[in-house]
């Protein structure tokens, strides 16, 4: 046997490494049962099976609350998406500045999903706009 095939299969300490089993319902189901038979050890039952016993408990405990039945495994309903591009509202134009005389009038508007509103009138630095889109996006 190929001595990189074994050690990559096992760890330092002889135990298993490679990917994850993945059981079935059925197999869960099985397993789950044979500790409902009297007399039956959970610790015993996941040791012949060569799985831990946490999670031998955690599939009795589904399977106490029905959870692994034929039909039991179901996907969520999918929901409708529509995605659609932003739109731009059209703003104000403020009036020209007479020359000679610096004004800070402008505008802007941002509307968000669900109606919520950023108006921002006169001027608005980088880091303001950023601190007042993140707080009402996280609303």
């Amino acid at each position: 046997m190929n001595k990189a095939a074994v050690s990559s299969a096992v760890d330092a300490l002889g135990r298993p490494s490679g990917p994850r089993r993945k059981y079935t319902i059925a197999e869960k189901r099985q397993i789950a049962q044979e500790t409902m038979q009297p007399g039956a050890s959970v610790a015993l039952v996941a040791r012949g099976h060569a799985i831990n016993a946490n999670l031998v408990f955690g599939w009795r405990r589904l399977y106490q609350q029905g959870l692994l039945s034929e039909g039991s495994v179901e996907s969520p309903p999918l929901l409708p998406v529509k995605v659609e591009t932003p739109t731009l509202l059209p703003t104000r134009r403020a009036k020209p500045a007479p020359i000679g005389k610096q004004t800070d009038t402008g505008s802007i508007e941002v509307e968000f999903a669900g109606g919520r509103r950023l108006c921002i009138r006169g001027r608005a630095d980088r880091a303001t706009l950023r601190y007042l889109i993140e707080a009402l996006s996280r609303r």
